[in-house]
């Protein structure tokens, strides 16, 4: 794996590299089995990982890509405030902010632990969790038209939430009585602190077996083995510019699109990617963080070039960027940031776009449903007599592949997250599923098709509720490949008792009445090849499981 190592060295460092993602892995089984609210421990959106004293990160569970560069730069921030000598064993640090501790967006909140072996900080563990409210005046705390981040909720710089093993819950006090679920989230805080304190068991049981000094020699070594993974595939690139555009329907408060365009250029074993022209500082909420910007670009680069390297520092050491100041992907403080999933989830489908004009045919696919939407329901629940905050975000139909079509229904990019089950929404929750299908024709056609959207429609049923939609896609459909079409686009109902419905903005908030109810329709992924050349049997096959109507089959497959 390393030139440099002797047989055994590489054997070591593999199995190293394993013993410490199993850690990461461990730590997120920890966090996610002990949570306490359902957009932790079922939708597990939360992420894990390891980093090495001088804040490397070293190994990756995996969860949400969005995530581990907040935790890298939650640590860089960490040793810039205390300095490697500024902390002591059992210690345990909490923090949120974008501009102040290198974070996504306020509702994900950072525990990073110091490790340490025989007295001296070694590692750091860190977990990052949304917690489903974190204040401001929006329920969920992540509106896409909030004006500046300090409407968007509690912000936490670096600062310590346990000393010498205790929690300090005057700490977890101040943040949670700060947020609309102060139990929920006072709960799932110190469980985020007790999953990396078993995450520091762990890494000594590691430090035991393998000796520290191997230990370190081998992160070396792993960070390398990656960086020069990407650099040889970059290699196999042909060298050039390669230049694509994707545009988000709106900034959050105005109305007109905001253009992201990025060029990557490959020079041998050189990969740089340049934002130039991407639009400017948004006026709204999607803006994206530095650390989503770096965690975007080393997502994509993994994914279509070396689906399988570690994911470690080496990742981020591979690549180069140029960002233009004051710009949606380079915003500077108060700048809001809380709808920054829709940017970075848009901006990896341009990188894709780029990166795949360099890549052989057999290796391009579709675009998929990188828009993110995202509704919040709250309200006072009458049978806890407590108030609620249901957030969830809404999957949909990813690009088709060269020998497949698009799977259906799946999450896709820099968000990972999984469907809240009906049963746990209608027990946790005054609300009711009553629908949760595929959304018929919205893949895009091609040779091979695009997958579907998904429909999902919740009722308010005896409580009053504020809605809030953090969307995007309305305007923009997933494009094709090679001759593919584009799927369908976003659309988003109100819908009243009597069962007239509103088309809604992507960015809007409201009021649901009782018996009234949201419609989510995300949109398809686009197609690859020409609608023409697909086999008539997988068109027949589409229009048995009711995937496409006939009326499609006819207009775009001629069946």
């Amino acid at each position: 794996m390393h030139e440099e190592l002797s047989g055994s060295e590489q054997i070591e460092m593999s199995v190293v590299q394993q013993r410490l993602l199993t850690v990461a892995d461990d730590v997120g089984h920890i966090l996610i089995r002990g949570a306490f609210s359902s957009n932790i421990k079922e939708r597990r959106d939360c992420s894990t990982a390891v980093f090495g004293a001088t804040g490397n990160l070293v190994a990756q569970a995996d969860h949400m890509p969005i995530h581990i560069g907040s935790l890298l730069w939650g640590v860089r921030a960490l040793l810039n405030r205390y300095g490697s000598d500024g902390f002591e064993d059992g210690e345990a640090f909490v923090m949120n902010d974008p501009y102040l501790a290198g974070g996504t967006h306020l509702p994900d909140i950072s525990i990073i632990t110091p490790v340490f072996i025989d007295r001296k900080n070694c590692f750091f563990v860190g977990n990052i969790a949304h917690h489903a409210d974190v204040g401001g005046p929006t329920p969920g705390s992540v509106s896409g038209n909030s004006p500046t981040i300090f409407h968007e909720g509690i912000r936490i710089p670096p600062i310590r939430i346990a000393r010498k093993g205790h929690v300090d819950h005057d700490v977890i006090n101040l943040i949670t009585q700060n947020t609309r679920n102060p139990i929920e989230g006072a709960l799932d805080l110190q469980n985020q602190i007790g999953a990396n304190e078993r995450g520091c068991v762990l890494l000594n049981e590691v430090v035991q077996d393998h000796g520290l000094q191997n230990i370190q020699r081998a992160e070396t070594s792993i960070i390398k083995y990656t960086k020069r993974r990407i650099q040889n595939e970059v290699n196999k690139l042909p060298n050039g510019e390669f230049t694509a555009t994707r545009f988000l329907d709106d900034d959050g408060r105005a109305s007109e699109p905001v253009t992201l365009k990025v060029k990557a250029i490959i020079d041998g074993v050189h990969l740089t990617f340049d934002f130039t022209g991407s639009g400017n500082q948004a006026g709204g909420a999607v803006n994206l963080s530095n650390s989503s910007l770096e965690a975007t670009v080393a997502y994509a680069v993994k994914s279509l070039l070396a689906p399988d390297v570690p994911g470690n520092s080496g990742l981020f050491e591979s690549i180069n960027t140029i960002l233009p100041e004051k710009s949606i992907v380079n915003p500077i403080s108060p700048a809001a940031v809380a709808a920054r999933a829709v940017t970075s989830n848009r901006l990896a489908g341009a990188i894709f776009d780029a990166i795949g004009q360099a890549l052989p045919k057999e290796k391009r696919m579709g675009s998929s449903n990188d828009s993110t939407s995202l509704i919040v329901l709250a309200g006072f629940n009458p049978e806890t007599r407590e108030s609620f905050v249901y957030p969830e975000s809404i999957g949909g139909g990813a690009g088709a592949r060269f020998l497949a079509d698009g799977m259906d229904a799946v999450h896709v990019h820099t968000v990972n997250s999984t469907n809240l089950p009906i049963e746990v929404l209608e027990l946790e929750y005054p609300l009711r599923c009553n629908e949760y299908s595929l959304v018929v024709d919205s893949g895009g056609p091609g040779r091979t098709r695009g997958g579907l959207g998904i429909a999902r429609e919740i009722c308010a049923v005896d409580v009053e509720c504020s809605l809030t939609i953090r969307s995007d896609g309305h305007l923009f459909a997933a494009p094709g490949t090679d001759g593919g079409k584009s799927g369908s686009t976003t659309k988003i109902f109100h819908k009243c008792k009597n069962k007239n419905s509103t088309e809604l903005r992507s960015k809007s908030t409201l009021t649901l009445k009782p018996g009234e109810s949201v419609r989510v329709e995300t949109l398809g992924g686009g197609g690859l090849g020409p609608p023409e050349q697909r086999n008539s049997k997988s068109v027949k096959q589409d229009l048995a499981d009711g995937k496409i109507t006939a009326e499609a089959a006819k207009i775009h497959y001629s069946i």
